[in-house]
């Protein structure tokens, strides 16, 4: 998942697995801080056919390209869904390429966690994810790069189904910090269907907590409905071929606020609300439009097949 910029707190972990999220949460560190594989363009071209076969899964198609600069510094924002599927994420990277290339520098932010584990690591690092935890994301913006950032994270990516079209960017503003810092054009960018592909009955947050996986910046630990009943996380059921829209919205302007208003909470306050006033009325557009992305994708998949994406200006 990709997450906001937050650093890991230093407090001893606490929670079951104590034992074990202590020694990952140096590892952590140390993946963090070890930016030995760099963004390879040759490899993210390479990749690129099996992530549209997976995308292909969920009839995606995405509107508003054209409010994307084609070069340039940018940051990119979205709504986070359908938990580790997350499906709208791809076709927005695939979009991204789409529209300024694979020489014009992107990156992702993603979770932390990651860059621990051997092998995913280097695989994120070289198809352009960074820590999100890192500074990263502000050197990429000042040497003109497009930074995608989902800031719910694991909040919004794991809510429930009740709240499937809700924005939810959990209240986390490093984003919005990020952008006066560096006063560079933030373009929103809302995804409608992806959640709907799975059936989230609970966060689970006190799990998480109980287990001790805070320290790892996880705060979930979700309950699914799947084909047998209840399930966890654990053994998640596979996505239903809803129908993804991702569109692409108008940019925002905060440069005019000047770099030193990133430490302005009343600044950083108004932006925010802004943006997710913005992203919730373009959602709520969607779902109107597309009431039943579940219904409308089975369809489509069973009378035509898996689709390519559709891009429209």
């Amino acid at each position: 998942m990709v997450v906001d910029t937050r650093q890991t707190g230093s407090h001893e972990p606490t929670g079951i697995l104590a034992p074990l999220v202590g020694p990952l949460s140096h590892r952590i560190a140390d993946g963090v801080a070890d930016p030995s594989v760099h963004r390879d363009a040759a490899f993210i071209e390479r990749q690129l056919r099996l992530v549209s076969r997976y995308t292909s899964y969920f009839s995606p198609q995405v509107r508003g390209i054209g409010n994307l600069p084609e070069r340039g510094p940018v940051l990119v924002v979205g709504n986070h869904s359908c938990l580790f599927y997350m499906p709208d994420a791809w076709v927005v990277g695939q979009a991204i390429i789409g529209r300024r290339g694979l020489d014009q520098p992107a990156y992702a932010l993603a979770y932390d966690l990651l860059f621990a584990v051997p092998a995913v690591g280097s695989f994120l690092r070289r198809i352009g994810a960074v820590p999100a935890g890192g500074p990263e994301a502000q050197r990429a913006l000042a040497d003109g790069a497009l930074v995608l950032v989902y800031p719910g994270g694991d909040l919004e990516a794991c809510r429930p189904w009740t709240e499937r079209d809700r924005v939810d960017l959990a209240g986390r503003t490093g984003f919005v910090r990020l952008a006066l810092r560096a006063g560079v054009p933030v373009v929103p960018v809302v995804a409608h269907g992806s959640h709907h592909a799975v059936i989230v009955v609970s966060r689970g947050r006190g799990v998480a907590r109980a287990l001790g996986l805070r320290r790892l910046r996880i705060n979930v630990f979700p309950f699914l409905v799947g084909p047998l009943g209840v399930t966890s996380i654990l053994t998640p059921p596979f996505p239903m071929p809803a129908a993804v829209t991702v569109e692409f919205l108008p940019a925002l302007d905060w440069s005019g606020h000047g770099p030193g208003a990133a430490a302005d909470d009343a600044v950083v306050a108004s932006c925010y609300d802004e943006i997710t006033g913005v992203m919730q009325g373009a959602l709520d557009r969607l779902r109107a439009e597309r009431p039943h992305p579940v219904v409308r994708g089975l369809t489509r998949l069973l009378v035509h097949g898996p689709a390519p994406m559709e891009v429209t200006p």
